[in-house]
């Protein structure tokens, strides 16, 4: 199967099922000499992990990271690194009485379609359970982007209708949401609770900054910095919708409003057009934000077929996150890592 290869230079394959023996990935191209330790890359993981809080999945999986290869003595050794997490905690007889049954706003009946086989224990590996793989590929990106003071910061501007208004972002790890304002995180958590307890689910709006970025990372064309961001951003399930800058809300405006006007050759009197312009960056902050739709995984009644095609009435039963929106914010991190890294790394000789 295609498409589990993601990245120019610094390029990862992720592997595994939702309910299968492991998850990991194999990175190529990370350069030597790099200090990392199974312990750094917990950390990433540990923010993602199962079972958190009352507003994700009850799943309880520790995660722990196995360094296979391409590590020695604490350092990397420029050949492919190979990280295994092993799945511990798997209920796969949740899933046997609707195998043949298709989920609503899941991807069993394309899977079936494509491929005429499909792991329906979870989803196998449509199952969000994959970002683990990434989390963890990404700890050795966020060691490159370190070196330039790059810093990475997502954070849920809202879940439902509650938005956030203030935006400390001391608060983000402060609480179960990961919102940066600590009255709004409140009435979130309220929101999901509510929901699941409807067994329904609801979705949000995650932001995200990226400070001390370089001007003149990408390329031109089909290579801009923000189809690229797109593109990564865009692969985590459950992302429906994805703005840079002031987004959507540019076409409300003028061009006398839109453009970003220059005060130096260092700093611009706004950044509407969020750190990005011509698909390179602008040496500003590189402004996302992602709309994430609410979870599929719902125990209200709902209308399907199953394989042959016969009517089915459907409830999903099982251990499933009330709201995406928390757990893929340390996954939108990761990709945004991965993506300025192997730019960083692609970028070494655009200048003689």
């Amino acid at each position: 199967m295609a498409g589990n290869i993601f990245g120019s230079v610094l390029k990862i394959t992720t592997f595994g099922e939702s309910h299968g023996a492991a998850l990991g990935c194999v990175l190529d191209g990370v350069p030597a000499g790099i200090e990392i330790s199974a312990k750094e890359i917990q950390v990433d993981l540990d923010r993602r992990r199962p079972g958190q809080s009352k507003v994700t999945t009850s799943r309880k999986e520790g995660d722990r990271v196995e360094i296979l290869s391409g590590v020695f003595e604490g350092k990397t050794l420029g050949t492919p690194i190979a990280l295994l997490i092993r799945n511990e905690n798997q209920k796969s007889g949740d899933y046997s009485k609707i195998k043949n049954i298709f989920r609503p706003g899941h991807a069993d009946f394309t899977w079936e379609k494509k491929f005429g086989i499909r792991d329906f224990r979870g989803g196998g590996r449509s199952s969000g359970r994959e970002t683990v793989a990434r989390v963890a590929a990404a700890a050795l990106a966020k060691k490159i982007l370190v070196k330039k003071r790059i810093q990475v910061l997502a954070h849920a501007e809202s879940i439902g209708c509650v938005e956030a208004e203030a935006f400390d972002p001391k608060n983000i790890q402060k609480n179960s949401v990961r919102c940066a304002d600590s009255s709004a995180a409140k009435e979130m958590e309220k929101v999901i609770l509510e929901a699941q307890k409807r067994g329904d689910s609801v979705g949000g709006i995650i932001g995200i900054i990226v400070r001390n970025v370089p001007a003149g990372l990408g390329e031109p064309v089909f290579d801009k910095t923000e189809a690229l961001l797109a593109r990564a951003l865009m692969s985590i399930g459950g992302v429906k919708g994805i703005e840079f800058g002031v987004g959507f809300a540019a076409t409300k405006l003028f061009g006398s409003e839109m453009n970003d006007e220059l005060i130096s050759l260092c700093k611009k009197k706004t950044n509407r057009a969020g750190g990005i312009a011509g698909g390179i960056t602008d040496g500003d902050e590189i402004l996302i934000r992602l709309a994430v739709k609410p979870t599929a995984s719902i125990s209200i009644s709902q209308n399907t077929v199953d394989s042959k095609g016969k009517a089915k009435k459907i409830q999903i039963s099982g251990r499933h996150d009330p709201c995406l929106v928390p757990r893929i914010i340390p996954v939108a991190e990761a990709m945004v890592q991965l993506v300025l890294a192997d730019l960083l790394l692609a970028g070494k000789n655009d200048k003689i």
